[in-house]
């Protein structure tokens, strides 16, 4: 059980929580997002490597097969190493972007772009320990904390393109502004990503309602929150033994067969986004009045409503909790494939920019919808290796979206 004093302080610091989810999910992605929106400057760097369909091909397989390791092992993992190893990974390897762009004074090259890419790798290896880790982690708290921890890794999407936005008006006009823009970017995107791994591991395992939770989750057998309490300031409940057997837990093929529908749903949704999102909004929908603001306006407006998409199931009755629904609004969102074929074939950039605006704003208002619904009526470890196996489906379907972007390229002249 867990004790009175924790019971008296278990809603203490709920909003406090809830922002440092909310800057935690940003972290998740700014590495990530970091490199979509300075693609522009990758795209004239290395013109002839396809860089917005290379980079997330090179992120993704070290995402999926890390997490299908630390899935299959999830019970066993101590959750706060995984966290903070993740988080410093992403400091890390941003930080390598722009010494590696420093280091070559942004000269480009087959060395440097191979570089960039081992970088993705390690971007996908972080990826892997934070998302996982983190919606598992979150899992078995409210619901409130899950919305703001995807809603942050939006936000980092609409911030970085921002950001992105101002960096390269501020130096459109000056002698290799591209660059000067980017390396502005990127060393803010240093610092956030540090201040993440600060904000993990001092500030987020001391909130009395996180204490709370993680408390509840090791009296119901969890293993994996021992290192948190110890960091919240907990040593009471680590030397007691486990109130639920292990055996008495769901296993990871029984809580699969159970939320099928659901995994399946988040690998449709991001199969969906990938295959559209970044390369075909980078490459193949034409040039316009925009010119070379075109993309970076495109990939913005796709993270604004992502972002956007993301806060509406907090108004009750706009949020979809049916399972068949989500299902067939899910389905229903490939009927943008062929809306963003002849709309880069046959239409303007008016169109294009709402299109995208749709497949943002859908994007963040499903994922939200399924991951909020999904662990509902499980025990905390239970929740746990739930949210593990949805991610794990998840960027099943972010690595196939990205393979499958490769094939808006056919009839194409290389």
């Amino acid at each position: 059980m867990v004790n009175s004093e924790l019971l008296s302080t278990r809603f203490q610091g709920k909003y406090a929580a809830i922002v440092v989810c909310w800057l935690l999910g940003n972290g998740c992605l700014m590495s990530w997002n970091s490199m979509l929106t300075i693609l522009d400057y990758f795209m004239y760097l290395y013109p002839e490597y396809h860089p917005s369909r290379v980079l997330p091909l090179m992120y993704q397989p070290f995402a999926l097969g890390t997490l299908t390791l630390l899935t299959y092992n999830e019970a066993k993992v101590n959750t706060r190493r995984r966290n903070l190893f993740g988080y410093t990974l992403f400091f890390l390897g941003i930080l390598f972007v722009l010494i590696l762009d420093l280091a070559t004074s942004g000269k480009g090259g087959l060395g440097t772009f191979i570089g960039i890419c081992a970088i993705n790798g390690a971007f996908g290896t972080a990826d892997a320990h934070v998302q996982g880790g983190m919606m598992g982690d979150l899992s078995y708290m409210q619901p409130e904390f899950i919305q703001s921890f995807l809603a942050g890794m939006a936000a980092s999407g609409a911030l970085t393109s921002s950001l992105r936005l101002i960096t390269k008006a501020a130096f459109e006009n000056s002698k290799d502004g591209l660059r000067k823009g980017a390396i502005l970017f990127l060393a803010i995107s240093t610092f956030f990503e540090l201040l993440c791994v600060l904000l993990y591991a001092f500030v987020f395992p001391k909130i009395p309602i996180v204490k709370y939770y993680r408390s509840k989750a090791a009296s119901e057998g969890s293993k994996t929150v021992s290192a948190d309490l110890a960091a919240g300031g907990i040593q009471t409940l680590l030397d007691k033994k486990c109130s639920v057997e292990d055996s008495e837990r769901k296993g990871n093929k029984q809580l699969l067969l159970e939320n099928i529908d659901y995994a399946l749903d988040l690998f449709l949704i991001f199969l969906l986004t990938l295959s559209i999102m970044p390369g075909f909004l980078s490459e193949d929908t034409g040039s316009h009045s925009l010119g070379s603001w075109y993309p970076v306006v495109l990939i913005a407006m796709y993270n604004v409503w992502d972002l956007i998409g993301r806060y509406i199931p907090l108004i009750k009755f706009l949020k979809l909790e049916s399972r068949k629904l989500i299902t067939i609004a899910i389905l229903s969102r490939f009927l943008l494939v062929p809306a963003f074929y002849f709309t880069a074939k046959y239409g303007d950039q008016g169109w294009m920019i709402m299109l995208t605006s749709f497949l943002g704003l859908s994007h963040g208002y499903l994922t939200v919808c399924v991951l909020t619904s999904a662990p509902k009526g499980y025990k905390g470890p239970e929740q746990n290796a739930l949210g593990n196996l949805l991610v794990l489906f998840l960027l099943g379907g972010i690595f196939a979206g990205a393979t499958l972007d490769w094939l808006w390229l056919i009839g194409k002249a290389w």
